[in-house]
């Protein structure tokens, strides 16, 4: 049947709880990423390109993580 019972969904449901806070926390780490970045970028705007280098490749770890919460949830 395609209609769960609430008894049925209900293991389901911390897993899904816990890989919503995970991707909560990754949006949360990577906008403090970026922030911290424009504000470096800021004081020393000769180092942008290294300053965005290692904003992505941060920003992409922490995405991974959202997605590896996601999928193993």
């Amino acid at each position: 049947m395609l209609i769960q019972t609430t008894a049925e969904a209900a293991p389901a449901i911390p897993s899904i709880i816990g890989a919503g806070l995970a991707v909560i926390g990754a949006g949360i780490g990577i906008g403090m990423i970026g922030g911290k970045a424009m504000e470096a970028i800021a004081r020393q705007p000769e180092a942008y390109g290294k300053i965005q280098t290692a904003m992505l490749i941060a920003a992409a770890l922490i995405e991974g993580i959202g997605f590896a919460a996601i999928f193993a949830g």
